[in-house]
């Protein structure tokens, strides 16, 4: 089974959504970036990757890993 891309909450116009690393369509719109992070990381935990989530400005904020850690870290 191959990895999922990670997950991205950005600012899409003027709402926020999330869509998969590498394409440019959302999978859905939300009012408010809260929403969107919420249903961001319920897509990343179920699918054991990556959520990024993006500042207004496009700038990455917040990454959370949901599966696949290295145990003990690198680094």
């Amino acid at each position: 089974m191959s990895k999922k891309p990670p997950a991205h909450t950005v600012l899409h116009g003027d709402q926020w959504a999330n869509r998969r690393e590498g394409s440019e369509r959302v999978s859905r719109k939300f009012p408010t970036k809260k929403q969107a992070q919420q249903a961001g990381r319920n897509t990343a935990r179920r699918e054991n990757t990556e959520h990024l989530i993006h500042k207004i400005d496009g700038t990455i904020g917040e990454r959370n890993s949901y599966g696949n850690d290295p145990h003990p870290p690198k680094g």
